[in-house]
């Protein structure tokens, strides 16, 4: 039999943006039920631990009588009619499943790293960037090891970091983007951010950094062993154990579809109010548009402001602008050469999940015959990677909306959709 609650606000997420929303709701008397995959609040980005002064603020909190935590829990349904979401505890498949009910909803659901294809992509000892830094963060032994990051975006300065302080011997920093767009880039940035590139720059001094250089091929026989790079005007093979791709993020909507809510430009549609186009539903953060830390801190609180009923004072509007501004100047900046959506050859695999290869992919003519055919985006990622790189390589259009995103939103036994 399932367990049910009810509150006056659902926050789905426990990044930056539901960590800053929390503290308004409690404070105004709101009853929280607060739901996310991970152990602990913190989301991707402070996955090893919430940064200061969050992490004060949050022990306070989470004894609050008015707040219900149900961390290792993950949606996979939403009743119909109704904001009831169904959850299993990812921790426990044998638990009965858990029903949560608001008249309210935050979703600060956050984003997922992007995946370009490329030969030999999916050799062992090839990840993403923040997959990478994951690895590390929780312990993975990589010290000595000759380590590439490669893409594009402050993510590879970030995971380079990482396997830096871990002990890795970072082998290069190959990032995509030409110097004179990286120019352009830093000319935009606030002073605050200016300082935090400068002190990860000299963390990361003696490195080897090359600017519109990328990975043309991954190569190995059992496991990752070298490199085929590529500046535009030369090729050459770099020895390498362990590499990180990262080619931005993509917001997760998958739960705002799931409710009905508009989507734009790939991420959940919201107005000034952080207001999705269904009345008492909200987003807020990376699954509202890519923007970084301080884009989803202050849109979780200008959320919570508003499902309060008040709306944001002239200084908030003043930062979420700046934050905005820096969103755009990071999507102009890092904007994708052309060359890297043409790397895959007819064998690189796409559907990672189904073995299914790009040359399988171009004798379908959309997205749905892909999956009737090849069972292209079938698999346990239900299409979230494999989705948008076939949007960016065989153009067909709307792939969130072709998708069909239907429950349940991941994998979970039948019994956890029927009982009630």
């Amino acid at each position: 039999m399932s367990s049910a609650f009810s509150a006056d606000v659902i926050v789905v997420g426990a990044g930056p943006a539901g960590i800053a929303a929390i503290g308004p709701l409690l404070a105004a008397g709101r009853r929280v039920i607060w739901v996310d995959q991970g152990m602990r609040p913190g989301g991707q980005i402070w996955r090893a631990g919430l940064a200061q002064p969050w992490a004060r603020q949050i022990s306070a909190l989470q004894p609050h009588a008015g707040l219900r935590c149900l961390f290792g829990h993950g949606v996979i349904a939403v009743e119909e009619a109704s904001y009831r979401l169904r959850l299993q505890n990812l921790l426990e498949p044998a638990a009965a499943a858990v029903l949560v009910q608001a008249p309210q909803i935050l979703l600060a659901l956050g984003a997922r790293e992007r995946h370009l294809p490329f030969p030999g992509w999916t050799l062992p000892g090839v990840s993403g960037a923040g997959g990478l830094q994951a690895l590390i963060k929780s312990g993975w032994p990589i010290a000595g090891k000759r380590v590439v990051l490669a893409g594009s975006g402050p993510l590879l300065l970030a995971a380079a970091d990482s396997a830096r302080a871990a002990g890795a011997q970072l082998t290069l920093v190959a990032e995509q983007a030409g110097r004179a767009a990286l120019a352009g880039f830093a000319a935009k940035l606030p002073l605050a951010k200016l300082g935090q590139a400068a002190g990860l720059a000299w963390r990361l001094r003696g490195s080897n950094y090359l600017t519109g250089s990328w990975v043309v091929r991954a190569m190995g026989s059992e496991r990752l062993e070298a490199l085929l790079m590529s500046d535009g005007r030369r090729q050459w093979e770099l020895p390498c154990d362990a590499l990180g791709t990262g080619f931005g993020l993509l917001p997760n909507t998958e739960l705002a579809e799931l409710l009905g809510c508009q989507i734009a430009a790939g991420a959940i549609k919201v107005d000034a109010s952080m207001q999705t186009s269904l009345t008492g539903v909200f987003a807020a953060g990376e699954c509202a548009g890519i923007g970084g830390v301080d884009k989803a801190l202050i849109e979780g609180r200008i959320a919570a402001l508003a499902m309060l009923g008040r709306s944001a004072p002239a200084t908030q509007r003043r930062q979420h602008a700046r934050t905005t501004s820096f969103a755009r100047a990071l999507a102009e900046g890092f904007a994708l050469r052309p060359e890297l959506l043409q790397l895959a050859d007819a064998k690189t695999l796409i559907c990672r999940c189904e073995d299914v290869s790009l040359g399988e992919l171009k004798e379908q003519r959309s997205w749905r015959d892909a999956k009737l055919q090849t069972r292209c985006g079938m698999g346990a990622c239900q299409g979230r990677i494999c989705g948008p790189i076939c949007e960016s390589l065989l153009g067909w259009p709307a792939i969130a909306a072709a998708r069909s995103v239907r429950a349940p939103l991941q994998p979970a036994p039948l019994s956890k959709l029927l009982d009630s």
